[in-house]
């Protein structure tokens, strides 16, 4: 399928599936095994300029967009999910700082992570708060020219291995979901730490960690925005975010894919490869199928955010101003519906894809040493983080019923 990539584009998908083979490839069933984190692959990816592929050029990035950032989490994504969640939970901790972040917030902290020196994270579910962030138990009190932060966080990928945390924290208990606020909080500020390291059933390349806060002074100058703005900037994050978990779900679904064919191929059964069993070929078409369909709606997504975006961007980089503030200013939409809709398709047909590869593969596809029960277990997350799908169809809903009753009011004025 043709989707129009700029020559540039193509070089970086090029670019980052041929990184995938080379320095993923080798490392994924180690760490994968272990629960380590891969500091030598982390290091080649950003080697090869891979951080900075979405970010502007103001701050060391290559001046690419949402699109860029997708084919990368993607290519990655097809050798090896957890190794790439160290790029797309970066990535996710980087948005609300580009997003709602103040000139000087850009300029401290975005250059580190484009050029790959420092990781990111996203820190918003505690063990109350999940798909309910409005019920967040960590506060923040201001005193004097820094917040105390006190309180607990839990399920923050890229754990212990960033530098920059952004951190949700309720300023205001009283006011519930209007109390919340945003904080970049850095590595080795007195009174942070790490709690529990947990035990995953996939994505175990990458460290999900327990973050705690006990009387942890963090500067007023690393509020994101204003006081009571955490939730706004968790959406706005998450509009321009999702399509990136949609990316590494489209990548686990094909990787998956590009074994199970290998595989079935010279695998022999009543005397004929299996891929010539018709049961199996309708397997693997509705597979294929669902795959493309999966990136003509992720890509059609990541574009239409992009042409929305880059301007936005330019704006606010040459008037210091934050992106959040032009947007309102520049009339631009939201993207939640097709967002939503990216992560939610993209993630469900990666589950049932790596379900199916498993199947196809038969006893071989359940044992550890062979690479398609990894898929599968890596596919699974992304059908939970960042919203479960349910979620993602809440908000699809609500947004077609928010546009239908704009469209009948429109009529309505029209008539």
């Amino acid at each position: 399928m043709d989707y129009e990539l700029t020559e540039t584009q193509e070089e970086i998908k090029n670019l980052a599936y041929q990184v995938a083979l080379r320095d993923l490839k080798p490392v994924r069933e180690k760490h994968d095994a272990d629960g380590t984190f891969p500091w030598d692959a982390v290091k080649k990816m950003a080697a090869a300029d891979l951080p900075g592929v979405y970010l502007p050029e103001a701050y060391g990035g290559l001046g690419g967009g949402l699109l860029d950032q997708v084919l990368v989490v993607e290519q990655l994504s097809r050798v090896c999910g957890g190794i790439a969640l160290s790029f797309a939970a970066t990535g996710l901790g980087a948005l609300p700082i580009m997003l709602l972040g103040t000139a000087e917030q850009r300029q401290k902290y975005i250059p580190d992570l484009a050029a790959g020196r420092k990781l990111a994270a996203f820190s918003i579910t505690e063990p109350a708060a999940g798909s309910d962030a409005t019920a967040t138990k960590t506060t923040a009190k201001l005193d004097g020219e820094h917040y105390v932060l006190d309180g607990t966080k839990i399920f923050v990928s890229n754990g212990e291995v960033a530098e920059t945390y952004v951190v949700f924290a309720s300023t205001n208990p009283a006011r519930g979901a209007r109390g919340v606020s945003a904080f970049i909080v850095e590595k080795g500020t007195p009174g942070f730490g790490f709690g529990k390291k947990e035990h995953k059933m996939g994505i175990r390349a990458n460290p999900t960690y327990e973050l705690v806060f006990q009387n942890c002074r963090v500067p007023k100058k690393n509020l994101l925005y204003k006081e009571g703005y955490g939730l706004f900037t968790a959406q706005t994050t998450f509009d321009c975010s999702r399509p990136g978990v949609a990316a590494q779900a489209l990548g686990i679904a094909q990787g998956a894919m590009d074994e199970t064919i290998a595989y079935i191929r010279q695998r022999k059964q009543f005397g004929q490869p299996i891929s010539s069993f018709q049961a199996i070929q309708h397997m693997m078409a509705d597979n294929a199928t669902q795959i493309e369909a999966s990136r003509a709606l992720l890509y059609a997504t990541a574009k239409s955010i992009d042409k929305a975006m880059k301007p936005v961007y330019d704006k606010a980089i040459a008037d210091n101003a934050i992106v959040y503030d032009v947007m309102q200013a520049m009339n631009v939409r939201r993207y939640t519906k097709e967002s939503a809709m990216s992560k939610c398709y993209c993630s469900d047909v990666a589950m049932k894809v790596t379900t199916d590869c498993v199947q196809m593969c038969g006893g071989i596809g359940y044992m550890a040493d062979f690479p398609v029960e990894k898929y599968m277990r890596d596919a699974k997350i992304t059908q939970i983080y960042e919203g479960t799908n349910q979620i993602q169809r809440n908000e699809i809903a609500a947004m077609m019923i928010k546009e239908a009753a704009s469209s009948a009011k429109a009529d309505a004025v029209s008539a």
